[in-house]
């Protein structure tokens, strides 16, 4: 039986699937925030929201389309500034490559400046503020994205998760193949994280954004100090000789 405490256990790659969980996290609670407080649309499943703009010509809803139409070009807003900002994955990159860090640290301030506008609008935006905060939260989850696909890795995803749950399933029903616990912690993270941003959007509006901020500070935290500030710890006795 696996041992959480060892420090055996928490190699680097476990280390970086963890963080990546609580990504997900982040992604839960914003779309939850979204979904309750800000129109009943998504901030990352862009798939659903093209059905929900659909929907909403077929309705004649001009409200569910602008609240669509402005989530959808947030987060390819995000996505481009994103990956200008993390880049392309390479054969030669370290476990968690800096500017990842940096494309999550963009995220963290543009949900800092989500965060001020919820409390000015004492957490109940209506009207432009309303639209506007829901472009601010689309934007810094199409930036995650982007920021999660450097790593270059199948699977490995924080937004568009429908592919994982058909690689988990494809998994289980060939039975050869072994069930990914990384796949089942990040959709199981993605239903948390709903629930719980949803129950403080609901129960403790004001308190909304510190579910997102407060997780995504913690990975940024804790990715420079795992990955970067424990590297250059490592290489200084090589740099005396």
């Amino acid at each position: 039986m696996a041992n959480f405490r060892d420090s055996a256990f928490w190699t680097p790659v476990r280390k970086r699937d963890a963080l990546v969980v609580l990504l997900t996290l982040v992604t839960g609670s914003i779309d939850a925030i979204g979904f309750t407080r800000l129109g009943g649309v998504f901030t990352s499943v862009m798939t659903g929201n093209m059905v929900l703009l659909g929907v909403a010509a077929g309705k004649g809803d001009v409200s569910l389309a602008l609240h669509t139409g402005i989530a959808f070009l947030g987060f390819v807003v995000g996505s481009l500034v994103g990956a200008r900002v993390a880049g392309h994955a390479h054969e030669d990159d370290e476990m968690w490559p800096r500017p990842i860090l940096y494309a999550l640290i963009l995220e963290l301030a543009v949900l800092f400046v989500f965060a001020a506008w919820w409390e000015i609008a004492s957490a109940a935006p209506a009207g432009a503020p309303e639209y506007a905060m829901l472009g601010v939260n689309a934007v810094a989850l199409g930036v995650q994205s982007a920021a999660t696909l450097r790593f270059g890795i199948s699977g490995l995803s924080t937004t568009y998760l429908t592919g994982t749950l058909t690689q988990l399933l494809a998994g289980v029903a060939k039975r050869k193949d072994p069930i990914s616990g990384r796949s089942v912690l990040i959709l199981l993270a993605l239903i948390g994280g709903a629930g719980l941003g949803a129950f403080v959007a609901v129960d403790a509006p004001r308190f909304a954004p510190l579910v997102p901020v407060g997780v995504l500070a913690f990975v940024v935290v804790s990715s420079e100090r795992v990955f970067h500030q424990r590297s250059k710890r490592q290489q200084l006795p090589q740099v005396a000789r």
